[in-house]
């Protein structure tokens, strides 16, 4: 058999969430992971053996989306309960929120030189935020319908959108002016994303379709349709020459963009995945599921040509059929079916690193609510309670809970009892009258 050291393979898996994983990113650092989920918790998975892992509570729904500024000094979160957090990941805990959205927030991404933040929502529009200043700054409003998505152009120049009015758009950051607009999507555009370069866009949909268009011909290059089901998050490897896909169907799919063909399906996840994303070196990969796990592969098969993979594989797949005439530059947008070279990965027995991280509990929020920018300065955040008093509050909260629960259940049961006690009179007032036929008066 020969050597299959080139192939993607589970390195570790993180359990924590109670429900469904709906995000995931990488610390810049190299050292930490970040996902968030339905069950309303951000966790930073710290990726060195044994360490803790923290859970960060605050949102009141669902975790929407979840990036790492371009330094890893803070996390951003988006959230159905209409706000972003933005969260400093220690032990502190602490966390500012943002507020103009007036529906759930579906996703959340820095721009590249970490100044602001763009968010896409229910409420149709796109929104951009000052992180210095820690507010609103301005609208993008020419979708029809719910907003999927939202991605700064590596430049910061452009913005790309996407959503259930099935088109894609993109807005000149400067004049705050739509540009283009691609829609011949059959369902909702569910994610949208720029290649490292900025020449391209991805974006993919809820009828299992991952698009590339290049900007600067506006035309649509590439075209893949080699999933069963939607499509929900994509990652854009930082050679730009792949990209890997995470499907309703339960898959992983791995594209290599300069063969314009499916070389890896991945199976690791029971249901949904629902997120995928790269590590910023590339080096490494994570997928979040409707399972509720996050699993960290390691890529592998970005060292070597996909030729020479496939040549290590001759044992176990078909020769690759001769290419398209069209992935011949400049592509073609025709598309690209499964083929049976596509190699499949079922880690059953694989990953024995993972041990189950002990999780640390934090949540503290600093409200902001912001409505738009002035000049003046944000006021600085009020002082961080010493642990010690953070436990007592906690123990305090804790006790009121069991109190009123315990009044609760008094009320109810004195409740009762006064209906026995009527019922019982009742009952006796009915006998009486049926034997003399005259009332009888109870004291």
């Amino acid at each position: 058999m020969a050597s299959v050291m080139e192939d993607p393979s589970l390195e570790r898996h993180f359990k924590g969430h109670k429900d469904a994983v709906t995000c995931a990113d990488f610390n810049p650092n190299r050292k930490q992971l970040a996902s968030g989920s339905v069950d309303k918790s951000l966790m930073i998975w710290n990726l060195a053996p044994k360490a803790r892992a923290f859970r960060f509570v605050g949102h009141q729904d669902v975790i929407t989306g979840v990036q790492f500024s371009p330094f890893g000094n803070l996390v951003a979160t988006s959230s159905k309960d209409r706000t972003v957090r933005l969260w400093t990941p220690s032990m502190k805990g602490e966390s500012t929120v943002f507020k103009a959205h007036t529906a759930a927030v579906r996703s959340v991404a820095f721009s590249n030189d970490g100044q602001r933040l763009v968010t896409a929502s229910d409420d149709k529009s796109v929104k951009v935020w000052s992180v210095h200043r820690q507010c609103f700054v301005y609208s993008l409003n020419q979708h029809t319908n719910w907003v999927r998505c939202a991605r700064f152009s590596p430049d910061g120049r452009l913005i790309a959108s996407c959503g259930d009015d099935r088109s894609v758009r993109l807005w000149d950051t400067s004049t705050k002016h739509c540009i283009n607009c691609f829609s011949d999507y059959g369902g909702s555009a569910t994610f949208v994303d720029f290649n490292s370069s900025g020449t391209c866009i991805a974006s993919s949909g809820a009828d299992s379709t991952l698009k590339i268009w290049d900007l600067r011909t506006n035309k649509l290059i590439q075209h893949y349709q080699v999933h069963s089901a939607g499509i929900n998050s994509f990652s854009f490897h930082p050679s730009n020459n792949y990209v890997i896909s995470g499907s309703s169907d339960g898959t992983i799919k791995i594209l290599d963009l300069l063969e314009g063909r499916l070389i890896y399906t991945l199976h690791g996840h029971k249901g949904a995945v629902m997120t995928v994303a790269f590590s910023r070196a590339g080096d490494l990969f994570a997928s979040g599921g409707a399972d509720g796990q996050v699993l960290m592969w390691r890529t592998n098969f970005d060292t070597k040509s996909y030729q020479d993979v496939l040549q290590q594989h001759s044992r176990r797949s078909t020769p690759d059929p001769p290419p398209h005439l069209s992935d011949v530059h400049p592509r073609g947008p025709h598309v690209h079916h499964p083929q049976s070279t596509a190699i499949q990965i079922s880690p059953t027995v694989a990953d024995t690193q993972s041990t189950h991280p002990h999780v640390i509990e934090l949540g503290q929020a600093v409200h902001s609510t912001m409505v738009s920018c002035s000049d003046a300065p944000p006021p600085p955040p009020p002082p961080t309670p010493p642990p010690h008093f953070l436990q007592t509050v906690s123990v305090l909260e804790e006790r009121l809970t069991l109190t009123e629960d315990k009044l609760k259940e008094c009320l109810l049961h004195q409740s009762q009892i006064l209906k026995d006690v009527r019922a019982s009179r009742e009952r006796r007032r009915t006998e009486s009258e049926e034997t003399d036929g005259s009332p009888v008066h109870f004291t």
